[in-house]
């Protein structure tokens, strides 16, 4: 279902909008919907997707507890 949305915006942003959908060949209407699909899916993609890295590393420590100073002992010897 399409419904009407107004939006309200500085003239000369409205008219370059209006030079990009005839550049482009799609309504403004068009450009809206899919700039909205785009950050929809951006904030999925971000939300689950892993890298392979990580997902290799995942639960790699699980029960473990690790303090700080230990942390900082591992990261002295690796670096040091």
């Amino acid at each position: 279902m399409n419904t009407k949305l107004t939006l309200r915006m500085d003239d000369k942003l409205i008219e370059s909008a209006k030079q990009y959908s005839a550049r482009s060949g799609k309504s403004i209407s068009k450009i809206v919907a899919d700039l909205f699909t785009i950050i929809k899916n951006e904030k999925s993609e971000k939300r689950h997707k892993l890298t392979p890295t990580v997902l290799s590393l995942k639960g790699i420590i699980r029960g473990e507890k690790v303090s700080e100073e230990t942390y900082r002992k591992h990261l002295e010897n690796k670096y040091l």
